[in-house]
């Protein structure tokens, strides 16, 4: 987009693997912190209107870990 090539980020070798791997591990604590926020807000007694975010919240995480495991399993297939 700006000229850069990142080639590191996009193919197989060991960094890229690498980096895929820590951002699985960055999803997968904004998952568990995801299910701390939605306990505590149940606990807290929240109000009724704040399950949408915490329902959002939840699915975005979600979706971003699959979509990640997805491209690292690509990664480590290709390699």
């Amino acid at each position: 987009m700006f000229g850069l090539d990142l080639y590191f980020w996009n193919h197989a070798p060991t960094p890229g693997i690498t980096i895929s791997v820590l951002i699985c591990v960055v999803a997968t604590l904004n998952l568990i912190l995801d299910f701390a926020v939605i306990e505590g807000g149940v606990t807290g007694g929240a109000p009724r209107a704040m399950e949408w975010y915490a329902a959002l919240g939840l699915l975005s995480t979600l979706v971003w870990l699959y979509l990640e495991i997805l491209r690292l399993l690509a990664r480590l297939r290709s390699q």
